[in-house]
């Protein structure tokens, strides 16, 4: 089962699933996912999407080996739009998608973020680090709904109730993410495409670290074998600046979009890389897509399914936030 099944990476991972020949089953209340994220998987492949909210309780029938539990907002834009179903999905959909591995003795894997580590003073950043986030401040509804998840999946995995696996989704970009969920690598191919100035925060010095979400995917499933039940970090360990990224998208799209500087939005991290040491040793993953390999197969998908530009409702709203984050997800 995967919850957050008509989500970005959710959509992915049950594409992977069902072409290594698993059955899956979808939960999604589509708050954020779209359907046709899953237009191409039917009934036939062992397909089955049901649309329900994690927030309460809820069952499958038959069997279930696996519980992969991507449900939550997970954009900027959308978590600030939907606070209080982001700090319930992290709260009592967690709960409940626990209650319901436990009640099938299956496994479960709780697609965490980086988000954890907030505002990070250590770098790169590794799983032994506990983060610097504000629990009060904007981000927070997405950053301590999902720190709090990682306590409840670890209180579960220490009692003994179900083997569990958690993992830090670093920065994942790719088909699939909409045009206008305020993350950088989408937000800047749709500027770009369109002609519009390219937004970036602050002087775009802060970093991000991008992994293609065919990479983020196959850690989900090392993972998800794997007999390591601490938290481990998915993501590319490769810095890009913000600017640089921007460049080279309006680059790689042959634009003329000029590059429009706007300020920096509250708690915005500085830097943000992975340690993958854990993911290497312990589940024998890591990235192998470059960024450029995976900008070119995200822009060709955007090419053909992105607005060819935006009404100005849409820009303003967007500019505040578009530039500075590639978050997961989930």
């Amino acid at each position: 089962m995967v919850t957050g099944a008509a989500g970005f990476i959710g959509s992915h991972l049950c594409e992977r699933l069902l072409d290594l020949g698993a059955e899956v089953v979808g939960v999604d209340n589509l708050l954020t996912g779209r359907l046709d994220n899953l237009s191409h998987l039917c009934p036939a492949d062992g397909f089955r999407f049901r649309t329900d909210d994690v927030v309460r309780p809820f069952t499958v029938a038959g069997p279930v080996d696996f519980v992969f539990h991507l449900a939550s907002p997970a954009s900027p834009l959308d978590y600030a739009r939907h606070p209080l179903a982001t700090l319930k999905a992290g709260a009592t959909g967690t709960l409940h998608a626990l209650e319901l591995a436990g009640g099938k003795h299956a496994r479960f894997l709780l697609a965490s973020t980086s988000e954890v580590y907030g505002d990070p003073l250590v770098h790169p950043q590794s799983e032994r680090y506990w983060g610097n986030v504000n629990p009060v401040g904007p981000r927070s509804v997405y950053d301590e709904a999902k720190r709090y998840a990682e306590a409840l999946t670890s209180c579960f995995q220490r009692a003994g109730d179900v083997s569990t696996r958690i993992v830090r989704i670093f920065n994942t970009y790719g088909p699939r993410m909409r045009a206008d969920d305020g993350r950088a690598v989408p937000a800047f191919i749709q500027q770009a495409l369109a002609g519009e100035p390219i937004t970036v925060a602050g002087d775009g010095s802060q970093t991000r670290s991008l992994c293609f979400v065919a990479d983020t995917v196959e850690g989900l499933l090392a993972a998800a074998a794997a007999e390591h039940t601490e938290p481990v970090n998915v993501g590319n360990p490769h810095e890009i600046t913000v600017l640089r990224l921007a460049e080279e998208i309006r680059a790689m799209t042959g634009s003329a979009s000029p590059l429009a500087f706007v300020p920096l939005p509250a708690d915005d991290p500085k830097r943000r890389c992975p340690d993958i040491t854990a993911a290497r040793d312990h589940l024998g993953w890591e990235p192998v897509i470059p960024l450029r390999d995976g900008l070119r197969r995200t822009i060709d998908w955007a090419e053909k399914h992105f607005p060819a530009a935006r009404n100005t409702a849409t820009a303003t709203v967007a500019t505040a936030a578009v530039a500075t984050t590639g978050r997961s997800a989930s």
